[in-house]
């Protein structure tokens, strides 16, 4: 699959992902556009359902949505707010450090460079990125491994690693796709290019798919 089909395939989703649910972390961006609530929600996320991450976040944002407001709660409080998300006492101690950090380091903003993202403990290249598009609607690359896989069963990359995915996008997707490349893939892969058994007969851009590593699909 070359570069011309792969923008067949976004402008295809991009009509698709209207009628889907968005990712949490999209709904948190375009419904309050704050890079603190992104940030924070992106933690939370990690390895956890985006219901129980919306959940979660309802109950912490409702309690504190800035840095300063985040201090005044305990972390066994956050924990009690943000359970049942994935390694829940992990992200509460991170979601405290960070925001002492922010009010430390970064009079309370949250920073919009990769490399200072990165500096904060618990803080990967997904995440990182996550918060440059969603947050700051900057050119970014996010890539999970479960847009790494749709990218490679598409035909559009032969890569081993989500992280060797992020740095071939930038060498071989233009620029102007990087923002919405997450979202859209990620919404797809929700709702019909599942990890095992995808929908390929329900699939808006199957006639690109080159259906690489698909043994069984619906």
């Amino acid at each position: 699959m070359n570069t011309p089909v792969i923008e067949k395939v976004i402008t295809i989703l991009r009509q698709e992902v209207k009628q889907w649910q968005v990712p949490i972390i999209t709904l948190i961006a375009q419904t309050k556009n704050d890079p603190y609530r992104v940030f924070m929600g992106t933690i939370l996320s990690l390895r956890t359902k985006d219901q129980v991450t919306a959940n979660a976040c309802e109950k912490l944002f409702k309690e504190a949505d800035t840095p300063e407001k985040m201090l005044k709660l305990s972390e066994k409080h956050i924990q009690k707010l943000i359970y049942p998300v994935g390694f829940y006492k992990v992200k509460a101690k991170n979601i405290r450090d960070i925001s002492e950090r922010l009010i430390r380091e970064y009079h309370s903003k949250v920073p919009d460079e990769i490399e200072e993202l990165l500096k904060f403990h618990g803080v990967g290249r997904k995440t990182a990125n996550l918060v440059l598009t969603e947050g700051y609607k900057k050119p970014a690359v996010c890539i999970d491994v479960h847009n790494h896989r749709i990218l490679n069963r598409l035909g559009y990359l032969k890569t081993k690693t989500p992280h060797e995915t992020e740095f071939v996008i930038r060498e071989k997707l233009p620029q102007k796709y990087w923002i919405e490349l997450n979202y859209l893939l990620v919404a797809h892969g929700q709702h019909i290019c599942v990890p095992i058994s995808p929908k390929c007969s329900q699939c808006p851009v199957n006639k690109y798919c080159e259906r690489i590593g698909v043994t069984k699909s619906r």
